[in-house]
């Protein structure tokens, strides 16, 4: 029993054994508490400003516009350019963002514009960010075979986040302001750019076909990827379920608000319970030794966001609110790790860069557009109808797209 508990604990954790990786887990830890301590200040700033789910979803919309049109063509300069030292720019630039909209808000200065501006700029940045990150893992950890477990460790990281962070920000909010949460999230990225100037890689020899022309590599990306079932399957499935299930964190305030009359700790309370979902998701995940079995867990993950979205409409209390947003946590955090960690198994390395863009504009790039329907939806027929709406849409997805998941390899 405790051998077993023992391998189980090595199992979950065993991409750590590789330096180059326990250093990049350790600064993203940190780094990524402070991001949402400031996501969820600022979805609190922005609601109290504006007193409207539309313009909260437009305002998440326009803040996206720039990483939807530019992450096509971020994958190709992710697989050009040194993906090292190019992540310790990001990190820098993220910081250097959350300083000046922490300044703006202490100061008491802080306007819709500028909340517009920054996250326009940000939006560029972080189309760079995520396919980076994502295709640097590979270099990171020194047996190959831990790839699929730093991919969900990755997740573990920042759910482990999700759930520290929103508690955080609660207090904060209400016992100074937004303006601390913004300072805080900019002070954790010298931990992350800390820990990525102690990592030592080899170096790599660039890859001749870099003289392709830029465009003909995008072609070839997307052509792969249209052309290849498995990915192709995993993209489209991804995007939808993305689209139904990442909007429910902008609706939390007002659902906080308005349906359990609640306050911004409240809000943080409901967001920790469904990093708490998320981080169980990721450990398990983490677990598991390959990728055997990983289309049918698509399956799973999919029915237990449906059932959290769908529940969300008819429970109004803040515990049984909790334990379905401990669901939707889970089941969205299944779905976008296996989602993950199959591209990365079906991938060829050469391509990986802008598949991966492919795989942020599908998980990330899809919520805005999210944002600005549920804020829409919201404004017409209020919050726990849209809840509503999203669940049977994603039933519906899953009902569609069932046979197909279950024809995905998993060796």
């Amino acid at each position: 029993m405790k051998e077993n508990l023992q391998e189980k604990i090595y199992n979950t954790f065993r991409a750590l054994k590789s330096r180059n990786y326990r250093l990049f887990f350790a600064g993203q830890c940190i780094s990524l508490i402070g991001t949402w301590v400031q996501n969820i200040a600022m979805s609190w700033l922005v609601y109290t400003l504006t007193k409207s789910a539309f313009l909260m979803g437009l305002i998440t919309f326009v803040n996206a516009i720039p990483s939807l049109i530019i992450s096509p063509f971020a994958g190709v300069i992710v697989d050009r350019v040194n993906k090292y030292k190019a992540l310790i720019i990001i990190q820098a630039l993220f910081g250097i963002q959350a300083l000046l909209i922490a300044i703006l808000t202490l100061s008491e200065l802080i306007q819709i514009w500028h909340i517009v501006i920054m996250g326009f700029f940000i939006g560029i940045v972080a189309a760079f960010d995520m396919p980076m990150r994502q295709s640097l893992v590979i270099q990171l950890v020194e047996n190959k075979k831990d790839l699929s477990n730093a991919i969900s460790l990755n997740s573990s990281s920042f759910n482990l986040a999700r759930l520290i962070g929103p508690a955080f920000a609660g207090v904060l909010i209400a016992s100074f302001n937004e303006g601390i949460c913004f300072l805080i999230n900019a002070i954790s990225y010298i931990a992350v750019i800390y820990a990525l100037l102690l990592i030592k890689l080899p170096s790599i020899n660039k890859r001749k076909e870099q003289i392709n022309n830029f465009l003909y590599e995008m072609k070839e990306g997307l052509k792969y990827a249209a052309e290849y079932f498995p990915i192709r399957c995993i993209l489209i499935y991804l995007s939808i379920a993305s689209f139904l299930g990442m909007s429910y964190p902008l609706l939390m305030p007002i659902f906080a608000k308005e349906v359990l009359n609640g306050d911004a700790k409240m809000l943080g309370f409901l967001m920790s319970a469904a990093g708490i979902g998320a981080l169980g998701a990721s450990l398990y995940l983490a677990s598991k030794k390959s990728v055997l079995g990983l289309p049918q867990n698509l399956l799973t993950g999919s029915v237990l966001l449906a059932s959290g979205l769908l529940g969300l409409k008819f429970l109004h209390n803040i515990y049984m609110s909790s334990m379905l947003l401990f669901v939707i946590g889970y089941g969205m955090v299944s779905i976008m790790i296996t989602s993950n960690t199959l591209l990365q198994h079906y991938v060829d390395n050469d391509k990986r860069g802008r598949i991966m863009s492919l795989y942020t504009i599908a998980f990330i790039g899809t919520v805005p557009v999210s944002n600005l329907f549920a804020g829409i939806v919201a404004e017409k027929i209020g919050v726990l109808n849209t809840f509503l709406v999203f669940g049977l849409l994603m039933a519906t997805a899953i009902f569609v797209f069932a046979k197909k998941i279950k024809q995905l390899p998993d060796s």
